[in-house]
């Protein structure tokens, strides 16, 4: 029986690998062992799903559209390593799954920055992140203090993983194609923050409000978001952290720092 394959849908953001060499690749830089499980989120047409199970123990793949979902069980029927859930990757519990797992996806334009701290609420059951994102969120992941790329999600992600960015992947891989080119990143799991802080939360909060006015001096990023000028300037002195430099300069240490001291005062 010949398949119907939907027609993707562009509110769901999906853009098909179909390129076996870069499948391959994504495959090798995973380096899955065959006791391993892996999840996968949003499988697709079931190309890079079945080449997953074709190497790990158990691949567990979450999608969204019905359609597809309903294709894929048939698609996939004869692989008995693969468990096919139907949900929202957006909103499912990522805690009820049993640990410790790999995550190897193509994320979705459209979330995949809001679908990779979800993943990071989850990250002790983790050990690796694989996934193709777009190439911009990409470099965004791995940039440097001093860059221009550099911003809250390299903060967060330099906070609880070691990214790395493997490998750049061309837009005509895809169907439908996009109009950017995508990269496949490394999210290594750090067994603990990289930096010991008070409280996370506040950290994020600092770092938030640093950017949220990047041509702004940090001292004045940080008033203009709440925080009181004495409290700034106490915090900014105690830190050594020149008041007139700006959040996009500061390392990942710096901003524990300052966070400490301006929940402190």
């Amino acid at each position: 029986m010949t398949l119907h394959i939907p027609r993707p849908k562009r509110s769901l953001g999906q853009n098909f690998l179909v390129d076996r060499n870069y499948i391959r690749k994504i495959i090798s830089a995973a380096e899955i062992l065959p006791h391993e499980t892996i999840l996968e989120i949003g499988p697709g047409h079931g190309m890079l799903t079945r080449a997953l199970a074709e190497k790990g123990g158990k691949v567990i793949t979450i999608e969204l559209d019905r359609e597809l979902y309903t294709i894929l069980q048939e698609k996939l029927s004869d692989l008995k390593n693969v468990n096919l859930i139907q949900a929202d990757a957006l909103t499912f519990d990522y805690q009820q799954l049993e640990g410790p797992l790999k995550v190897v996806a193509n994320l979705p334009y459209n979330i995949a920055t809001a679908l990779i701290f979800k993943l990071l609420e989850a990250r002790h059951r983790f050990t690796r992140l694989i996934l193709m994102v777009q190439k911009e969120v990409a470099q965004r992941i791995v940039a440097q203090p001093g860059s221009r790329d550099y911003g809250v999600l390299s903060v967060v992600l330099q906070y609880y993983t070691e990214p790395r960015l493997l490998f750049s992947v061309p837009k005509t891989c895809f169907v439908p194609r996009p109009k950017v080119d995508s990269a496949v990143i490394q999210l290594k799991v750090l067994q603990k923050p990289r930096w010991p802080i008070k409280d996370e939360g506040w950290l994020f909060r600092v770092v938030r409000a640093g950017f949220s006015h990047r041509r702004k001096f940090l001292s004045n990023a940080l008033m203009d978001e709440g925080f009181s000028s004495l409290q700034v300037q106490h915090a900014l002195q105690q830190a050594g952290i020149d008041p007139k430099r700006r959040a996009e300069t500061l390392s990942l240490k710096e901003f524990c720092t300052l966070a400490d001291h301006l929940q402190a005062i």
